[in-house]
């Protein structure tokens, strides 16, 4: 007998040593937490992130060095009819007084009247760095509170950068709060139900904490080569809860079940680490390759999170073979203890009991499968047609939650003061001699750009240019009073990409410029994904494919896996343009429509989506073929391999889902969107694709879905486990 596979080796060994297994685990989590934290996180820099012109853009305006101090402003209107001019003096007067003696402002401007005179604004400069500048804004609010009181007759508030971003870091900090709190019991309630004793369903939670606790650590460290981003920590908690249960999941169903038939405990773990331990393995593997096709996005952002979830995937894989192991064996029958009464009846695998559901659905995949594929792609292709309709924008300042103060203030500030809202920057670089040339032609832009209806009036004040100090770089604020995410304002950056700022510059010698800001960056980014989306999905699929050719021996299989998987994609891609492009979802999900799909969740979707539904494939096929290599007719080993894994993929799936979820309950849109768009493909991978699609397509091809050419013709060892046979439901109709 051959040598075992290493799986089966580490696992053995684990089980033999279950406290040195654990001990090493644990100093290993150790290790990378504390070790990360002692090593400090490395951000990504501006550099980092710069793409397409605005990216240029941003960096000739960081070559400036400009004392950029924050802004806040308080803005005074009436509460009803036309502004009384002298009570807004007043008011902003005391605000003046009151404001200049609370520490952290380092000036008080001058008042400002809009130009139809509904609105007085009074700019406020903050002392210190811009950066935590909202975590200092507090003192300035709560003065602009006693100022409102005093004028009750008026509405006194507060808008700016620092107390819009305090408002928003309250607010998503709730609900990432809550999604925290919600998703650990959710995730413990399902797999109490799927497994029907607490040790047990505690197991996959314990080792996917870990999983996640060690990556944060390495990915720490990591962080000193491939910068980090703010939504980096977010992910590797999403992907590691997600697989770490997975894996957990797998594993210790097959452990109980191989138990169940009498096997003893370190056996029941050795073939567990066969079966479930190699489909981890290979499942794993493709997730990683999945994520890492992220690192061809060539962005820094997405590059962090390919690392990011690449090491929480590869630690959870390694302690799904070797800690895993070591507490199965330890923990012995007692992983089924104490056990839920009723739900230990239903899901015990000494129940004795043939499942009924499944066979049901089984029924016209293996009894008519030409016509069950027809009809299930054809509705998953009519689910996925709305994608092809999809676009792509940054979400704006529009499309942030309204319920606070700050924002609604926000809205009223744009109407009054047009010039405050959305606004494009163009940054120029010239020899400090064209400094007067670059000021001149600034200045003869912004004229000629207050004249078209695509921009707003500049005020009164005049045009907003800085200069740098060594005189080589000028900024000009060019705004428009049209939000970012509409067709005019587009056209208005184009306007100035295209004709104003070359008309105006082309003439200066040595310049060099760049348009960015907001609208800028959503149309650069939109463009550079979409440059490099091919680039990524040939990756992941040409990689998939080969993975899944080694793995299955079987171009067939390999070949359906990456058919089916697109599928699922495009039906996500396309239930994403129903819900969000549209409005009919509003009321129901508590959002407002911005017509389009995030610009980076398509491409982020779909190496996700792409890696976490071929745990399910790599699984369900592993069962089938176990099947196949035991005798069994290829429709038989279908029946067989769907019935015996759709408990344990039904009960992933539902974690998954239900954790998910809670994302579509958080108040950004762009985390409803990815909340919705995951749940939707993973409940429609784990149904119709497994449970209806795949059986019809691999009992429509029979033996054909093994072909394979010569040379990979090597099968492996059979698993040490024999099937039962097929239900009797599902044979016979032949």
């Amino acid at each position: 007998m051959g040598a075992r596979p290493v799986t089966v080796r580490l696992a053995r060994w684990s089980a033999e040593h279950p406290w040195r297994a654990i001990a090493l685990w644990v100093v290993f989590v150790a290790v990378c937490f504390v070790g990360g934290s002692a090593a400090g996180l490395k951000e990504a820099s501006h550099a980092d992130q710069a793409v397409g012109e605005s990216g240029r853009a941003g960096l000739i305006v960081d070559a400036g060095n400009f004392d950029d101090p924050a802004v806040e402003n308080v803005l005074i209107t009436s509460r009803g009819g036309a502004l009384d001019p002298a009570a807004a003096r007043t008011a902003a007067d005391d605000a003046a007084v009151l404001l200049r003696s609370v520490t952290g402002v380092a000036s008080v401007g001058e008042p400002v009247t809009a130009r139809d005179g509904s609105a007085l604004l009074l700019p406020i400069t903050m002392s210190g760095d811009a950066e935590t500048a909202s975590d200092r804004v507090q003192p300035l609010r709560d003065a602009t509170a006693r100022v409102q009181d005093g004028h009750p007759q008026l509405r006194v508030e507060q808008v700016g950068g620092p107390s819009i971003n305090q408002a928003l870091d309250d607010t998503l900090g709730d609900d990432f709060k809550r999604a925290e709190l919600l998703s650990l019991p959710v995730t413990l309630a399902i797999l109490i139900i799927a497994f029907g004793a607490l040790i047990a369903a505690g197991v996959p939670v314990l080792l996917a904490l870990s999983s996640v606790a060690a990556a944060m650590g390495l990915s720490t460290l990591a962080s000193h080569l491939v910068p980090a981003t703010d939504t980096t920590a977010s992910v590797i908690l999403l992907i590691g809860m997600a697989v770490g249960v997975d894996y957990s999941l797998f594993y210790v169903r097959r452990e109980r079940e191989e138990r169940a038939k009498g096997r003893s405990g370190l056996d029941a773990v050795e073939i567990a680490a066969e079966t479930s331990g190699h489909a981890v393995v290979v499942s794993g593997f493709a997730v990683m390759i999945s994520m890492g096709g992220l690192l061809l996005a060539d962005d820094a952002v997405f590059s962090s999170l390919a690392v990011g979830s690449i090491l929480v995937v590869a630690v959870a894989v390694i302690g799904s073979l070797t800690v895993l192991p070591a507490l199965l064996a330890k923990l012995g029958r007692w992983v089924d203890r104490p056990r839920v009464p009723l739900l230990w009846r239903l899901t015990s695998p000494q129940a004795g009991r043939r499942p009924r559901f499944w066979p049901a659905v089984l029924k016209p995949a293996l009894r008519a499968p030409v016509a069950t594929l027809v009809i299930s792609v054809g509705l998953l292709l009519a689910l996925a047609a709305p994608a092809l309709g999809m676009k792509m924008k940054f979400p704006g300042m529009e499309d942030l939650p309204r319920g606070t103060p700050a924002m609604q203030a926000y809205d009223r500030l744009t109407v009054a003061f047009p010039s405050n809202g959305t606004s494009h920057t163009v940054a120029v670089r010239a020899p400090a001699a064209e400094a007067d040339r670059v000021g001149a032609a600034l200045t003869a832009l912004a004229d000629r750009a207050s004249a078209d209806p695509l921009f707003a009036p500049t005020e009164a004040t005049g045009p907003k240019i800085e200069v740098s100090a060594d005189r080589r770089v000028s900024v000009l604020e060019v705004a428009t009073p049209h939000t970012s995410r509409t067709a005019e304002s587009v056209r208005s950056l184009e306007r100035l990409r295209d004709d104003l700022v070359p008309a105006a510059l082309g003439g200066v010698a040595g310049v060099e410029y760049a348009v960015g800001g907001d609208i800028a960056d959503s149309e650069d980014y939109s463009r550079h994904l979409r440059d490099k989306l091919p680039i990524v999905v040939g990756f992941v699929l040409v990689l998939t494919f080969l993975v899944m050719v080694l793995t299955f021996r079987s171009v067939v299989i390999a070949l359906s896996s990456i058919v089916l998987n697109l599928l699922s994609a495009g039906a996500a891609y396309g239930l994403l343009v129903l819900v969000f492009q549209g409005t009919w979802a509003e009321g129901l999900l508590g959002f407002t429509s911005m017509g389009a799909i995030v610009t980076w969740l398509p491409l982020f979707l779909f190496v996700v989506l792409f890696g976490l539904s071929m745990d399910y494939h790599v699984f369900v096929v592993s069962r089938i073929r176990e099947g196949v290599q035991a005798g069994m007719s290829n429709r038989d080993a279908v029946a067989y391999g769907i019935t015996s894994s759709a408990g344990v993929v039904t009960s992933a799936a539902v974690v998954m889902v239900g954790v998910f979820s809670i994302f579509a309950t958080l108040s950004m849109i762009d985390m409803k969107q990815l909340g919705v768009g995951l749940a939707a493909a993973i409940l429609l991978d784990a149904t119709i694709i497994r449970a209806v699609v795949l059986p019809a397509l691999m009992t429509m091809l029979g033996d054909a879905n093994w072909w394979a050419p010569r040379f990979l013709r090597a099968r492996p060892a059979l698993a040490a486990t024999e099937p039962p046979a097929p239900t009797p439901e599902l044979v016979g109709s032949r």
